[in-house]
């Protein structure tokens, strides 16, 4: 059985530098936006495979990284 890895709302927060602070953490989980999340009693964590998703979803592909993505395809 594999071990699935979770994160608190402050390890979070480091995660993503301070980018997203543990209030926003605490409005997304009210507002049911942002990635998801396990309560057990009054103990929220993330799992870190569903961060992973959710910053794949949020992923913002430049111009360029396309433009490189699709000369790699036409080589092949």
């Amino acid at each position: 059985m594999s071990e699935t890895t979770f994160l608190t709302p402050e390890e979070v927060a480091e995660r993503y530098r301070g980018s997203v602070s543990i209030g926003t953490l605490r409005n997304w989980r009210a507002m049911k936006i942002g990635p998801s999340f396990v309560k057990i009693g009054k103990a929220v964590l993330y799992r870190v495979d569903e961060l992973e998703a959710w910053d794949h979803r949020n992923r913002v592909q430049c111009r360029a990284s396309r433009e490189i993505e699709q000369n790699a395809q036409d080589r092949s």
